[in-house]
Formats: structure tokens, C-alpha cells, sequence
């Protein structure tokens, strides 16, 4: 790929990030995590990987607008289309198109090549770990949603009984069970590394919620009760 080819790349990519949780530095990191994971697998076209890695997210901004808009079917056409304006041919602006329809966790379509799977476990890896934790509670947070609900006895709820979006909603769900489901060896290597300190994270936010709770249940109890 020449300089003045990925540049207009970068820059589209730029233009197009307005989600806190998938920025810029998100795609950055996926594009790092993607020539990481290459590393360890043979016959992986570079070329694609690098162009579906840098324009993965570039349909979050049609989600803005449209909430029911899926990213990764318009972000892989909004891709198809600029690569094909830029003189690319179509088997290699298809084959970009296919690996960004396919890097979303919850799509029902599977990646098939060697570098939609590296595309789909870099970005998964983002949301592992640390940085898994930090984006969640952003974007849960840029949409209103509370960290936990309580039941009508007040009792804490750990994310798994939540019949509303909250932030352990979304990591029991989704981010707990994630680090059995990567597609290469590398990514998988990669996720297990950081698995402890996600899991810390909400055993201390669970254990510190509670006795939170616990404290002042037994005080307000006894300022309303006099007893």
C-alpha cells in the first residue's frame, strides 16, 4: 500500500470518528492488535488486513443517526465504496467490505478468512481487560445507563438477572464469557493476559456496592425506626 493511499485512509477513518467509546485511538489499537495477531498466521494479505482494520468503525456514525443502522454492514459499504473511488479493484475492496461485516460480536455471519477472523479478535481484544472496562463504562455512561439495578427488596443485582441495560448487564453477558470465543491462537494468547484484571474489576465493584448497601440499610433502619 503507498503512503498517499493509507493517508487518505487514516484520514477518512478520522473523519468519521464521534463515539468516545469507538475513537480514533480504538482503531488505532485495533490496528495494532491486528499486525500483532498476523504475526503468528501465514498467508494473511496485509494490504486488506490494513484497510479493513483502519475503516472497521467508520459506519459508527450512521449508529448515531440511526440507532437501528448495524455499523458493520454500512461502515463495510461506506469501505467498499471509498476503495473502489480510489481505484482499488473489487475482488480487494469485497474482500475489506466482507472482513468489516463480520468484525461485530453479535452478527450471526461468522468470519470466513484468515483476515476477517485477525480483524474480528483485534477487535475484541479492545474490549478485554482494562481497556474492555474503561470503554464500557463510557459508552454505558454516554447513554444514560446505570452501573447496577437493585431488585424490590433492594438486594443488589449482579448483572445477570438485569431486565434493563446496565453496566453489569453488559459484562455478564457479553464481556465474562468472551475470552473462550477467539478465532486464533494469538488473539487468544493475547485476551487471556487480561482476563484478571476485568474479573478484579467487578468482584471489588460488586464487593464495594454491597457494603455500601449493607451499611446503610442498617443505619437508615435505625434512624427511621428509632430502634
Amino acid at each position: 500500500m503507498r503512503p498517499e493511499q493509507w493517508q487518505q485512509l487514516e484520514a477518512y477513518m478520522q473523519d468519521r470518528m464521534r463515539d468516545s467509546a469507538h475513537d480514533r485511538q480504538h482503531v488505532y489499537r485495533v490496528l495494532n492488535n491486528a499486525l500483532e495477531i498476523a504475526r503468528d498466521e501465514e498467508n494473511v494479505n496485509l494490504d486488506v488486513l490494513l484497510a479493513a482494520a483502519i475503516l472497521h468503525d467508520v459506519g459508527r456514525a450512521d449508529e448515531l443517526v440511526d440507532p437501528a443502522a448495524d455499523h458493520a454492514v454500512t461502515g463495510g459499504e461506506r469501505a467498499y465504496q471509498l476503495l473502489r473511488q480510489m481505484g482499488y479493484e473489487e475482488a480487494f475492496a469485497a474482500h475489506v467490505r466482507q472482513c468489516i461485516r463480520t468484525h461485530r460480536f453479535r452478527r450471526a455471519d461468522p468470519p470466513a478468512s484468515i483476515e476477517a477472523k485477525i480483524l474480528f479478535d483485534a477487535d475484541k481484544l479492545d474490549v478485554c481487560g482494562a481497556i474492555g472496562i474503561a470503554r464500557t463504562l463510557m459508552y454505558a455512561g454516554s447513554h444514560g445507563r446505570p452501573l447496577y439495578t437493585q431488585d424490590e427488596n433492594g438486594m443488589l443485582r449482579d448483572g445477570a438477572q438485569d431486565t434493563e441495560d446496565t453496566f453489569l448487564r453488559e459484562y455478564r453477558t457479553k464481556l465474562e464469557g468472551m475470552y473462550g470465543r477467539f478465532l486464533t491462537r494469538r488473539g487468544a494468547e493475547l485476551a487471556a493476559r487480561r482476563q484478571a484484571a476485568a474479573r478484579g474489576f467487578c468482584t471489588a465493584l460488586l464487593s464495594e456496592v454491597e457494603d455500601n448497601a449493607d451499611t446503610a440499610c442498617a443505619m437508615l433502619k435505625q434512624l427511621v425506626n428509632g430502634s
